[in-house]
């Protein structure tokens, strides 16, 4: 049996290691943006080349043609994310210690309006095309708070079974939010504003990033022990698990590249590639910096965009502090561009 393992190790090995010469990413560049503060979601605006960073009160918006900061909004305490509606020219902010939605112009950057939420600590955020609503999932009060996107008014409240984390739209009538307390998945009907159904991620724990792949229908939640649990939105049922790095937040997928990113905190981007609707290979852990937690692409240019800092050393643990947690250095928010060589 041991000679038996060993070979099957070996082959493991060699497979894993031949599959991760074919990635080819590296980190291209580290874009400077400065400022204090903490950080969440990051979006991608293909359309006008522009990414909206989370970070502290404000929103920072970047140029991905020069890599350069072009404006910030103000006066969003607590941001977690932002959502875009391309159609209505309008941005979505999600303004966690506010309590509210700030909404913005796209083209000019200018705050149009606020809007309370009913529920505690909005965090995701999402615009969906198909229905022309906005719906932010509030991570104290376990609901989401539904905004009519083109009159900018609160028009529904669903509650839901637990903390939810970040949601993503099948375009044709149905969300996905995975419940971050409870290991599950709920699908919310746009129409009815109800939850229609709820299926558990099991063995994953605690998922937080979510992604999508139209084409076969599939669901990403990736989870804090280190695992991304694959499941078919329209049975409710997991497909399959792949091991990825520690710390993760965040997860895109490129339908063209047929490929799943998952940002891990701990300094590592893992790089999964759909073989087919059921089979997925790890093809590299790329190390990326540590704290880029979260992750949002460009799937025109297959660029990827992770937010992190500089980190002082962790102080030593002590009886009243056995777990320290380094602070960040001043001045070195930035965010990492990662692609293709």
């Amino acid at each position: 049996m041991k000679k038996i393992n060993l070979t099957l190790s070996l082959l493991a090995f060699l497979s894993t290691s031949f599959s991760f010469a074919q990635s080819n990413y590296q980190v291209l560049s580290k874009i400077h943006v400065g400022g204090d503060g903490g950080w969440d979601y990051i979006t991608m605006d293909e359309a006008a080349s522009r990414l909206y960073v989370s970070h502290g009160n404000v929103m920072n918006v970047i140029d991905v043609n020069t890599n350069k900061v072009i404006g910030t909004i103000p006066d969003t305490k607590g941001v977690h994310g932002i959502t875009l509606a391309t159609d209505l020219n309008k941005g979505f902010i999600s303004d966690g210690r506010d309590t509210s939605v700030t909404i913005i112009d796209l083209k000019t950057l200018k705050t149009i309006g606020k809007v309370k939420v009913t529920g505690n600590n909005p965090d995701g955020i999402l615009y969906d095309p198909y229905s022309h609503k906005v719906f932010t999932f509030n991570g104290r009060s376990s609901n989401s708070t539904v905004v009519d996107a083109r009159t900018n008014q609160v028009i529904g409240t669903i509650s839901l079974s637990g903390k939810p984390e970040f949601p993503v739209t099948d375009l044709n009538g149905k969300i996905f939010v995975n419940i971050e307390d409870k290991n599950s998945i709920c699908a919310i009907n746009v129409n009815t504003l109800k939850v229609e159904r709820t299926w558990p991620v099991t063995p994953g724990e605690s998922p937080s990033g979510l992604a999508i792949d139209l084409k076969n229908h599939r669901l990403f939640s990736v989870c804090e022990n280190k695992l991304m649990v694959v499941s078919d939105y329209v049975t409710g049922e997991v497909v399959t698990t792949v091991k990825i790095g520690s710390g993760v937040d965040g997860v895109s997928f490129d339908p063209t590249l047929k490929r799943v990113y998952s940002s891990n905190g701990e300094g590592t981007m893992t790089i999964v590639q759909e073989k087919d609707a059921n089979t997925f290979n790890v093809l590299e852990n790329l190390p990326t910096q540590k704290g880029a937690r979260t992750i949002t692409l460009n799937s025109k240019t297959h660029k990827l965009y992770l937010p992190t800092a500089e980190f002082n050393e962790a102080p030593a643990a002590t009886t009243q502090n056995p777990h320290p947690r380094a602070t960040v250095k001043p001045g070195t928010f930035m965010v990492l561009e990662v692609g293709l060589k």
